[in-house]
């Protein structure tokens, strides 16, 4: 009787035990120094999100006469593996709102659809980006979070004439709101 005890004791207490798991289901707004984004993200298991985003990114180019800014519509896929989730929650921090550190690979597609610019006639070259990098979010608060990361990796200027690959770096400082 003894030993049937132990025996559901042990296996009640295997099953009753929480996994540290990413949010079902985030949604939100960030903004930064180079743009604004609305994003969601999306459980794919219990340590990976991914996460979609569709804002505007900031550009500005200058010369010795005047200079240029733009606003240009930017979407984003970026699965996350946020790989110390379990270490935060044995440290008592929080992981709501998928607080953590994460490793992810952004791709990003700029396009020529619209440009809010302070001159006229500005145009862009459609780009797609693929930068690996490594971040961390954390939250303030229960809805307020704050996000930097850093990659390098490549991006494609994509036209009519030719394909050319270049060097992209992300490098990003948010702050957001969730709800």
């Amino acid at each position: 009787m003894k030993q049937l005890f132990f025996t559901l004791l042990v296996f009640n207490l295997s099953f009753s035990q929480s996994t540290t798991s990413v949010e079902k289901s985030i949604f939100g707004v960030q903004t930064g120094i180079l743009g604004i984004w609305m994003h969601n993200e999306t459980r794919l298991s219990d340590e990976i999100s991914l996460r979609t985003e569709l804002g505007l990114d900031f550009g500005i180019q200058g010369n010795d006469n005047s200079t240029t800014t733009a606003m240009i519509p930017s979407l984003r896929l970026e699965p996350r593996w946020y790989y110390n989730l379990e270490k935060r929650v044995k440290k008592g921090r929080k992981t709501a709102n998928n607080s953590g550190n994460f490793l992810a690979v952004n791709t990003t597609y700029n396009p020529d659809w619209f440009i809010i610019s302070n001159k006229d006639n500005v145009s862009i070259i459609s780009t797609l980006a693929f930068v690996p990098k490594w971040g961390i979010k954390r939250t303030l608060g229960n809805h307020f979070t704050y996000e930097a990361g850093f990659g390098i990796g490549t991006f494609i200027v994509l036209n009519d004439y030719e394909v050319d690959n270049k060097v992209a770096v992300d490098l990003h400082l948010r702050i957001g709101y969730t709800f």
